[in-house]
């Protein structure tokens, strides 16, 4: 996913695709510990890399938020 793409969010459903790439994560180390998956070595860094630009984006709308209300 890109940031260009993450910015266009509210910060509530940035906190909801958030939930959402971490329960995937989950599920995916789960599956990949059961039994390895072929695709595992690179999608779990992708996700990990989506989870953290959006971990970003909301830091910087709270950010924002707050120097706005000052």
């Amino acid at each position: 996913m890109k940031v260009a793409d993450l910015r266009g969010y509210s910060l509530r459903e940035l906190h909801q695709l958030l939930r959402q790439k971490r329960q995937e994560l989950v599920e995916l180390r789960y599956k990949n510990a059961q039994s390895p998956l072929s695709n595992a070595p690179t999608t779990i860094p992708a996700l990990r890399k989506t989870i953290a630009r959006i971990l970003t984006i909301i830091n910087e709308k709270r950010h924002e938020r707050v120097r706005n209300s000052q």
